[in-house]
């Protein structure tokens, strides 16, 4: 089972990050102002990875595989990290799939 992981930067915004079961990062937010809209983030995530159109496969220049999920408005609500293969990408997409639907939430502010 997946847990979401909020945390506080320190620039005073807000994060999150999507942990496996292994407990292996596998989607990490973008930065927000409030605890609420990143908790509404999460929320995002727990519907559209359900929706594999919002998903965006991508390789960065030097070769990686990594992967975006998108919101309804096209905005970014999380980044996966960098993989050596499309292969382990792929497995990185159906992980957020599996875990995020159900994943507890926790706090390390």
């Amino acid at each position: 089972m997946g847990t979401f992981l909020i945390s506080k930067r320190k620039n005073d915004e807000f994060q999150f990050v999507l942990k496996a079961g292994n407990g292996e990062v596998i989607l990490s937010s973008e930065g927000y102002s409030s605890k609420a809209n990143c908790t509404n983030g999460i929320e995002s995530v727990r519907k559209n990875s359900q929706d594999d159109s919002k998903f965006e496969k991508k390789e960065a220049s030097n070769g990686k595989a990594y992967f975006n999920l998108k919101a309804t408005n096209g905005q970014i609500i999380g980044s996966s990290q960098m993989y050596a293969s499309t292969s382990g990408r792929d497995n990185g997409i159906e992980s957020v799939k599996k875990n995020a639907p159900d994943a507890d939430v926790k706090e390390d502010l």
